[in-house]
């Protein structure tokens, strides 16, 4: 024999060799018989590696047809379904991710008696003991509903100039005329309010020297276009000034029915009351509908009331969002490897 053909015949016997050293040898994962009775359905679980090759060996004793027999990876991907099959040879699958499959065997309306057959081929020597035993375990099921909710994105405080009232009071004569009153509303994200009240023009000088001032204060620059009152609601300086001389008046804050009570002559309750020439004040948190009350004490000189009221009020931008909420937790069965 020529050196050349040796060479090539030990080379291929070398091949063989070491191929048949690489293979693996298959693995018996289950050789059973199966009686099925009339439109029974039976179903078997094994776990596989990636890499492997199923072999699925299937045949009914009596040579008769079994409904269907179907090999599905769980969840639920259909890998091979045969419907009135008598037997079935070597169905090798290849198996591209390891899991769980299930093996279902569907009988019609006689009964049967089937042998069948899992084997597995592993890929390489590091699966070749790889456990198919599938196991089961309890675990919670949460059921969630996906809604939507309000948020607030951003809010900012604002001035609100809600009133610039002129009220005339006769001069004390009993006839009613030196009293009156009127009404304001302040609504429902009003967090402070403040007022203002004069009655000539020393009182009318001095709000606007004070409104001078604060357009020229470096520092207090959030609310000087909207005025003395809006930093005097904010609780800072206004450069506003109490007056000691000029026409003095009587005023009440009050609520609700204490307004007529007042127009009446009968007790009534009150906010804040005060005899003055001129007043300012940052009032508390209210809302709804309030009212100012005058009266003129003087008997002889009717007087002309100025008043000016500012409020300060949450302005909020609300948003949407989507939220998950828990609607029930249950257990549940659930399969796995201990791979």
């Amino acid at each position: 024999m020529k050196t050349g053909k040796i060479f090539s015949l030990i080379l291929a016997i070398a091949m063989l060799t070491a191929f048949r050293s690489h293979a693996q040898k298959p693995v018996v994962v289950i050789e059973s018989t199966l009686k099925l009775g009339p439109f029974k359905e039976e179903v078997f679980f094994y776990g596989f590696a990636a890499g492997d090759k199923l072999v699925f060996d299937f045949e009914e004793e009596n040579d008769k047809e079994v409904k269907e027999v179907e090999i599905t990876e769980l969840p639920a991907s259909s890998k091979f379904l045969d419907y009135k099959t008598k037997k079935i040879k070597e169905k090798t699958i290849n198996i591209a991710n390891t899991g769980i499959y299930k093996f279902r065997f569907a009988n019609g309306i006689l009964p049967r008696v089937c042998k069948f057959s899992i084997r597995r081929i592993p890929a390489n020597e590091s699966t070749q003991n790889f456990n198919t035993t599938v196991y089961t375990r309890t675990v919670d099921d949460t059921l969630y509903s996906n809604d939507k909710e309000s948020y607030i994105d951003k809010s900012d405080t604002v001035a609100t100039n809600l009133q610039d009232r002129n009220v005339k009071l006769q001069a004390g004569t009993g006839s009613g005329l030196n009293k009156s009153n009127f009404n304001f509303l302040l609504d429902e994200n009003t967090i402070a309010w403040s007022y203002y009240i004069y009655t000539d023009d020393a009182g009318k000088k001095l709000y606007e020297e004070a409104a001078k001032k604060l357009a020229e204060d470096p520092i207090k620059t959030k609310f000087q276009q909207f005025g003395p009152l809006a930093t005097e609601a904010h609780g800072d300086n206004s450069y506003l000034k109490k007056l000691e001389t000029g026409k003095q008046i009587n005023f009440w804050v009050v609520e609700g029915e204490n307004a007529d009570l007042f127009m009446n002559g009968a007790q009534f309750k009150f906010i804040k009351k005060g005899t003055i020439f001129n007043d300012f004040s940052k009032m508390p948190y209210r809302k709804g509908s309030l009212y100012f009350c005058f009266s003129n004490p003087s008997t002889t000189e009717p007087v002309n009331i100025t008043v000016k009221i500012t409020s300060l009020h949450i302005n909020e931008v609300l948003k949407t969002r989507a939220i998950r909420q828990i609607l029930s937790i249950r257990p549940k069965t659930e399969m796995y490897l201990k791979n």
